[in-house]
């Protein structure tokens, strides 16, 4: 094996509790085929999701694991199958969670999961933004049957729960720019204070009853809520505070046994929102997740969406990423935490 066919990469090998024990690898940089893109690796950011995942690893399997969705950087090579990117092009995705992720030097990712990076944005502004952006799209578009023609949506609601975070952060600006009353929840000043910044007409707090503090904005319900940390915790306020046909959506599954019985009066639709399916099952719309993700980079680059980045480390090493997972297990985080760059 010569040494140009070899790359770093940031991995782990059997779980722990907290942070992983991460540390740096020499593995073989792999080769493109397929509709499968080569993509050099200028920036990648820290999910929730990356760290579910540790916590759900077998404690018996002892193979490398390397995590992490989110990546932008340049394509340096393309199967012979592609026909979207060609090498050179600047690119923003979220792998999948059936591949090696993207904290290493090169990257391999299906073209259709795949955007042209905002011209506005460098690297790690790029990198904070697929994964919760296809999350909150899904969600919003495809879930809950959201028009993004304001004209549509004239009086509609929606309540956002845990409107600070990464989901958040751009779920609130789609659905504003979709033209919907969005009411916000955060809880810390901080929190208030950036969740406004991202456009929310209303800010509440989630560890307070949310019923009350609807009224008092002068409204009975919402038509849509979208649920982003644990639904079980929210469940009693949902089922008080959705309109009579109105729909819910969740990123994360309950927890314990539930009773939605009082949704049926309401005939409320639940849905869930997983931006991994697709590529998951390789659905016959895949691509979508290619188009929207251009979309986005459009709405950027004409000044209607910003980036969710909030914090950045350099360069891309073990410690770093150490850092990065302890704050994003805080739970405190507002935005997104990006790194960037290897070390040469």
């Amino acid at each position: 094996m010569t040494k140009q066919a070899m790359m770093k990469a940031i991995g782990y090998y059997k779980p722990k509790d907290g942070v992983p024990a991460f540390e740096e690898v020499k593995v073989e940089r792999p080769q493109a085929s397929g509709r499968d893109l080569l993509v050099e690796v200028k920036a990648v950011s820290v999910n929730p999701t990356d760290w579910r995942s540790h916590m759900a690893k077998n404690p018996e399997d002892s193979s490398l694991t390397i995590a992490g969705r989110d990546v932008a950087g340049v394509v340096v090579a393309t199967g012979p199958d592609c026909n979207l990117f060609k090498v050179g092009d600047q690119v923003y995705y979220s792998g999948s969670n059936i591949r090696p992720g993207g904290f290493s030097e090169f990257h391999l990712v299906d073209e259709r999961i795949v955007g042209r990076k905002p011209q506005t944005l460098n690297y790690a502004e790029a990198a904070a933004l697929p994964l919760t952006t296809i999350t909150a799209w899904e969600g919003l578009y495809d879930r809950l049957g959201i028009s993004n023609n304001p004209s549509d949506n004239k009086g509609k609601s929606i309540l956002i729960i845990g409107a600070a975070g990464g989901v958040g952060s751009i779920a609130t600006q789609l659905a504003k720019l979709a033209g919907l009353q969005v009411i916000a929840t955060a809880s810390r000043p901080e929190s208030i204070e950036w969740t406004k910044e991202n456009g929310a007409d209303h800010v509440i707090d989630h560890r307070q009853p949310l019923e009350p503090q609807l009224k008092k904005l002068g409204l009975h319900g919402v038509n849509y809520i979208f649920v982003l940390n644990s639904p079980d915790q929210h469940l009693d306020e949902m089922k008080k505070v959705i309109l009579p046909q109105g729909k819910i959506c969740s990123i994360l599954p309950f927890e314990q046994p539930v009773d939605l019985g009082a949704f049926f009066a309401k005939s409320v639709t639940y849905v869930w929102e997983l931006m991994f399916t697709r590529s998951l099952f390789q659905t016959d719309d895949m691509i979508e997740q290619h188009r929207l993700l251009n979309e986005v980079s459009h709405l950027v680059d004409s000044g209607k969406i910003r980036t969710t980045l909030k914090e950045r480390l350099a360069p891309i090493n073990p410690d770093n990423m150490k850092e990065a997972f302890r704050k994003s297990l805080s739970g405190s985080m507002l935005g997104k935490i990006v790194l960037e760059g290897f070390e040469e």
